[in-house]
This record gives C-alpha cells, structure tokens and sequence, in this order.
C-alpha cells in the first residue's frame, strides 16, 4: 500500500495543530512539520499543541534536535539540518531532486523525490521529470522513494505504476485550508489508495 505524507506550510496558522490531529486521524501516514526561520520557541508551541499520542507519526524538517527531546518519530534531512541529531532513533528522511541523488541515498527510510508534477503552493516551480525518465528510472524508484511536488489524488494510480512507495502532499491540502477542507482533501487522498 502506498504512504502518504503531508507537509506543513511554512507558515504557523492559529488551528494549525488541530488540521495536523485531523490529518493523522484521517489515516495519512505521516506529517511533516516545514518551518524555514522559524524560532525554536514557535516550533516548540506547535509541537506541543499537537497531542503526544501523535508524536510517533510526526517528522521534523526543522529544529531536528527537539525530536529527540519530545520523542517526534521522525527527522527530515535537508540543506539546513544535514545529518540526524545524537540520540536519535526514529525514522529518517530525505529530499532528493535527480534520479542520481536518489541512487546514493540509500541509508534513509525513505527519500522525496521533487518535482515530480509542477508545484501548486510554488508558482513557477516546474516537474524536473518527463514520463520517460520516470518509467525508465532503472529500478531507481522503489518503495522507498516517496513523490512530491503538485501531488494530487489522481495522481497516485500513475505514481504507483513508476515505482513509487509513497506520496508527499503539501499545496493540495493546504490551499484554502480549513478544518472542514482538510477533511474532505484527506477523504479524497484515501479514495486513492489501495
């Protein structure tokens, strides 16, 4: 079965924590917590906001070394957190933008591979991937290597047919969001899954 994930905006918004309760409890698989330049003291109030049983299923793109300290099942890494905390013993990830750096990076749980589709949350930002090089990938996509990038529910059968493991959405879920529309965007997602 594929994994879902979805990922924050960077921006904190007033019931951002409770839309994350909703995004769990609706069956996604995982959320990851993005907040470029965010204060640690900002960060630590949305965790905390989030309730504890949830922990395990939330991954940490930003202030990586409090997954350790509040027991956050997953770390993020990335340009501004390149390697995971001391300590830590949870599930690591991974953004990768070429099929090449995917080939060498085989030590996380699993990889994002970006920009599968063009973004909808980044005007501008173009898929980097032609249906060729996807389907002729080599067996470089597999069940780790999880789409991200303009990600929307009818794209997972075709996903699925690449190789790919799991789905990252970000913009899909978070445009207009609101309680009652994360609901319903997350209903949808699960429509998809087998």
């Amino acid at each position: 079965m594929m994994k879902t994930v979805v990922i924050t905006d960077t921006h904190f918004s007033d019931n951002e924590a409770e839309m994350i309760r909703i995004i769990l409890s609706e069956g996604i698989d995982r959320v990851h917590i993005r907040k470029p330049g965010s204060s640690e003291s900002d960060f630590r109030r949305l965790i905390e906001a989030v309730p504890e049983r949830m922990y395990p299923a939330l991954t940490l793109q930003d202030h990586v070394g409090l997954a350790v300290e509040y027991g956050i099942g997953g770390v993020h890494l990335n340009s501004r957190n390149p390697s995971v905390p001391a300590g830590f013993k949870g599930k690591v990830s991974r953004s990768c933008h070429s099929l090449e750096e995917v080939a060498r990076c085989r030590e996380e749980d699993y990889l994002f591979l970006s920009p599968i589709y063009d973004s909808i949350s980044k005007n501008g930002y173009r898929s980097a991937f032609t249906e060729k090089s996807l389907s002729e990938s080599d067996g470089i996509i597999g069940p780790k290597v999880y789409a991200l990038g303009g990600v929307r529910p009818e794209n997972l059968p075709e996903l699925e047919r690449y190789g790919f493991g799991g789905a990252a959405f970000l913009g899909y879920v978070w445009k207009d969001a609101t309680p009652e529309n994360i609901v319903l965007r997350i209903r949808e997602i699960r429509k998809y899954i087998r």
